[in-house]
């Protein structure tokens, strides 16, 4: 039986088994005591011992998120926004709470809260990212949890499919705003990426080694479905690479030299300058794959071309213009 007692102004609880070290916590009230030493004698009868909690108890998900952030972010393609993810959720008082006392309804406030503020596949992200960070510490770094808070909640309904299309009046706008701006290698890489359709890590973890000129080729040997693939890049896409060639100091040099972040605020100042608020930088994918339809590809070729493995998500990116369809059906 356990013993229940008030001590300097809390109650503690104790449990004492034969087999076992002595429990004890401390509670504000008598009740939820009670509560605890109830349910710690339900597991010790059932599997004849009770887990250690004080790393739970002890250990906030700020602490977790940190050792996530330094021992697992590195392995990932995507370490870079998943740092920066990271550094998000740990500036929440979420990241305050205990592991123990971390529960379905603090990450649902959470959830609740993010959703006025950033979009849901933001959202959804930042939940992955807490959800595998639990996991990782329930199943390897020694936290007794009950279960994973984050699989008890709904998550966020993502609806991104666009339909947005680059004329080539905004595309000539771009272009030109390139013109005046401090990024050298800016107009380059929008070149590439409406004449070939890379994502955007794509374009930026190229290096000269995976660019052939001559036989223009982009060799991927690393790609977000895992999978390599060889990107054939147009004479456009030629003439706008060769000039950063030239003054290039290696094969190990990057093709576009910059971060991903840098790159993003480079982007916004770039779309404020031609006056096109609303296109994002991924937009120039959605028109490349729509211009490789329109040149007449089939659907096989473009998914070769720009890795889609479901044709379904290659159907989200694909919207020709009405004038051309009615232009080719005479």
């Amino acid at each position: 039986m356990a013993t229940i007692r008030k001590l300097r102004g809390r109650w503690q609880a104790q449990v004492r088994r034969k087999g076992m070290k002595p429990r004890a916590k401390s509670f504000d009230n008598k009740a939820e005591a009670e509560r605890w030493a109830r349910d710690l004698e339900t597991v010790v009868d059932r599997f004849g011992c009770a887990p250690d909690t004080r790393v739970a108890d002890k250990q906030t998900l700020a602490d977790v998120l940190r050792r996530y952030q330094s021992e697992v972010t590195p392995t990932k393609r995507g370490a870079e926004q998943e740092h920066q993810r990271i550094d998000v959720l740990l500036r929440h008082e979420l990241a305050h709470r205990t592991m123990s006392a971390l529960s379905a309804s603090d990450i649902a406030a959470y959830r609740d809260e993010r959703l006025r503020v950033v979009a849901p596949a933001t959202v959804v992200r930042e939940l992955a990212i807490v959800s595998h960070s639990v996991e990782i510490a329930r199943r390897e770094w020694g936290f007794h949890l009950p279960s994973n808070p984050v699989k008890a909640i709904r998550r966020p309904s993502i609806s991104n499919a666009r339909s947005r299309r680059l004329s080539p009046e905004e595309e000539q706008r771009l272009l030109n705003a390139c013109d005046t701006g401090r990024t050298a290698c800016l107009k380059p890489l929008l070149i590439v990426a409406v004449e070939t359709g890379m994502r955007r890590g794509e374009l930026l973890g190229r290096t000269w080694a995976d660019i052939d000129l001559d036989q223009r080729v982009a060799r991927l040997a690393q790609t977000k479905n895992g999978s390599a693939r060889e990107v054939p890049l147009s004479r456009r896409a030629v003439e706008a690479m060769k000039p950063l060639e030239q003054s290039t100091n290696g094969a190990s040099q990057r093709v576009f030299p910059s971060s991903a972040g840098a790159r993003e605020q480079a982007w916004m100042r770039l779309r404020q300058r031609a006056g096109l608020s609303g296109l994002r930088l991924h937009d120039l994918r959605h028109e490349a794959v729509s211009r490789l339809f329109e040149r007449g590809f089939g659907v096989m070729e473009v998914a070769a071309i720009s890795g889609h493995k479901e044709l379904r998500m290659l159907a989200r990116y694909t919207h020709l213009r009405a004038g051309d369809l009615v232009a080719r059906l005479g």
